[in-house]
């Protein structure tokens, strides 16, 4: 499937989406919306994709929804809005379907967000259920939905909070102010800054060493794992699964695997595939 937002390339272990409108900033419309929905969906399912590489475009990531038609831009029912208004998105009932968002959230693969310049508004919140941000020096980024009389969208009010503890959180959000990603990674936002032309090459050192050496099954689960408990207040929910994932794994080949690859010093060969072979009670979370 081509893309009309988007640049969808699969080079070895790693899927590389690009947000290509840098005409536009690479600002978001409904329809990139779901073709980044598209995109995290296919990923999930092709077993050769081991990691995901978000970036943009041009001069910057994403400098947030495409406000072309004016003050009507963020108005679903105005035809003229193209930021969150198709024909798709009019036809899906309100709070059904959490579409990118959920994708991104629940893929089985993880994803690395490499600002390569501006982050803002949902530009920077689309980059929230991602798992690693890496940006170049002074990017802005921007929770700028006060100063337009909106709220945090794309779940970021949840993810946001997670991400860097609340009273930073709140502080971005309340003044609605743009932030340099040197302020970005001092509050736990951003992971690295990198060099321009080396931004992409990082993220791809990053990819490799999770592709290369640790195993599919237990990736997907490690990453729902971290992300579903961390907001528990006590260990119990957890207890009651991580024990069952460890005894199921434990008779299966990706350990036997992983063990006799370290005891041999060489690379491991996993051959558990995500697609067929998740533990028996996965998804957990939807289960009585």
């Amino acid at each position: 499937m081509s893309y009309e937002t988007l640049l969808y390339e699969h080079e070895g272990p790693i899927l590389t989406i690009t947000l290509n409108r840098p005409e536009k900033l690479n600002a978001y419309t409904a329809t990139m919306g779901r073709e980044l929905e598209d995109a995290f969906r296919r990923a999930d399912m092709d077993d050769d994709v081991r990691v995901v590489i978000v970036t943009g475009a041009g001069r910057g990531f994403c400098g947030g929804a495409d406000i072309s038609a004016g003050a009507d831009a963020f108005n679903t029912s105005a035809e003229g809005s193209v930021a969150f208004a198709d024909n798709a998105t009019r036809d899906r009932p309100r709070g059904q379907g959490g579409g990118f968002v959920e994708a991104i959230y629940s893929c089985r693969k993880p994803s690395i967000a490499a600002l390569n310049g501006a982050a803002v508004g949902v530009g920077i919140t689309l980059t929230l259920p991602m798992d690693i941000r890496l940006s170049v020096p002074g990017a802005k980024i921007g929770f700028v939905f006060a100063r337009r009389g909106l709220v945090p969208e794309a779940g970021s009010a949840w993810f946001l909070p997670r991400l860097v503890g609340l009273p930073q959180a709140l502080r971005w959000c309340l003044s609605g102010r743009l932030i340099s990603a040197e302020e970005a990674m001092a509050g736990g936002l951003i992971s690295e800054i990198v060099a321009p032309e080396a931004l992409l090459a990082r993220a791809r050192e990053i990819a490799l060493e999770i592709a290369e050496n640790t195993a599919p099954i237990s990736i997907a689960l490690t990453r729902q794992m971290l992300w579903r408990f961390a907001g528990e207040p006590d260990p119990t929910s957890l207890l009651k699964i991580d024990g069952g994932f460890a005894f199921e794994l434990g008779q299966g080949p990706d350990v036997r695997e992983g063990v006799a690859a370290f005891l041999e010093k060489r690379p491991p060969q996993f051959s558990g595939k995500v697609s067929t072979d998740m533990p028996s009670n996965y998804p957990w979370w939807n289960q009585a």
